[in-house]
């Protein structure tokens, strides 16, 4: 490990708006904010929204610039990339933030029942190979319905049109409320009329994280779309085979020889 991680985590230890449980130690210590990260962390009533898979954190404290009047945790396993927005954060004194060291797998145990109001997914592997694994499959919304609000909001922003396609399907076999879908958020035509669109905030437009303004660049569409997750109803797998994308993330070519998956 180089001696960059390594100050790296050393901060993280002593940050006030970190906490960190890896799936290696959260069996043997409790977690006793969950249910109360109002009154013990953030000191309000406002709502928790959650950026799970945060990387270095950047969207999330973007978005908590953006609404002030808001609660984000951003959740990821990889504490050296966290480290470059837990620490912006605590520079620029954002009360309204926080981050989480965990495994998403488990990521019901540090939330009790409607504590949650959105959850953002951005960016997400598009795990092509293994559904149990995407961050929008049927498996993981219905952890999430343990702790997000009825019919709370769930935003996914990305660059694969596999994960996305498989994301309209999964939302259209599951007859969930769609608020808002495009596969080209930043096209001329959605920016002269975003204000325009229901269910739709402008402001979401200026947050671009560093890969997503290289993305961009190299003229890779941004897909955008968000839908509600109702707590009722048994959630079922789109039974369908999608074209698997090109590449799986940025310099990374996708992992499987196949042309499709499910």
């Amino acid at each position: 490990m180089s001696k960059g991680k390594l100050a790296k985590f050393a901060d993280m230890a002593r940050y006030e708006n970190v906490f960190q449980y890896p799936y290696s130690v959260v069996e043997h210590v409790p977690f006793d904010m969950k249910g109360h990260w109002h009154e013990q962390y953030f000191h309000n009533d406002n709502p928790i929204v959650l950026e799970l898979g945060c990387g270095k954190g950047e969207y999330t404290v973007e978005l908590a610039k953006l609404y002030p009047q808001m609660n984000f945790i951003g959740v990821d396993i990889k504490g050296a990339r966290m480290w470059t927005g837990a620490t912006q954060a605590l520079n620029e004194k954002l009360g309204n933030v926080a981050f989480l060291r965990t495994n998403i797998e488990i990521i019901e145990r540090f939330f009790d029942e409607d504590e949650v109001q959105e959850i953002w997914l951005t960016f997400s592997d598009p795990q092509m190979k293994n559904p149990r694994k995407r961050l929008t499959s049927t498996y993981f919304m219905n952890r999430y319905r343990k702790f997000l609000r009825d019919k709370g909001v769930i935003h996914l922003k990305t660059d694969s049109n596999f994960l996305f396609t498989y994301t309209t399907l999964m939302v259209e076999k599951n007859q969930l409320p769609l608020l808002f879908r495009t596969d080209d958020l930043y096209s001329p035509q959605n920016m002269e009329h975003m204000e325009e669109q229901e269910n739709m905030d402008p402001k979401v437009l200026s947050i671009k994280t560093y890969y997503e303004k290289m993305w961009i660049e190299r003229g890779l569409n941004i897909r955008y779309m968000k839908f509600c997750l109702p707590k009722e109803g048994v959630l079922e797998e789109p039974d369908v085979e999608i074209e698997m994308d090109d590449y799986r993330s940025f310099h990374r070519s996708k992992r499987s020889s196949k042309d499709t998956s499910k």
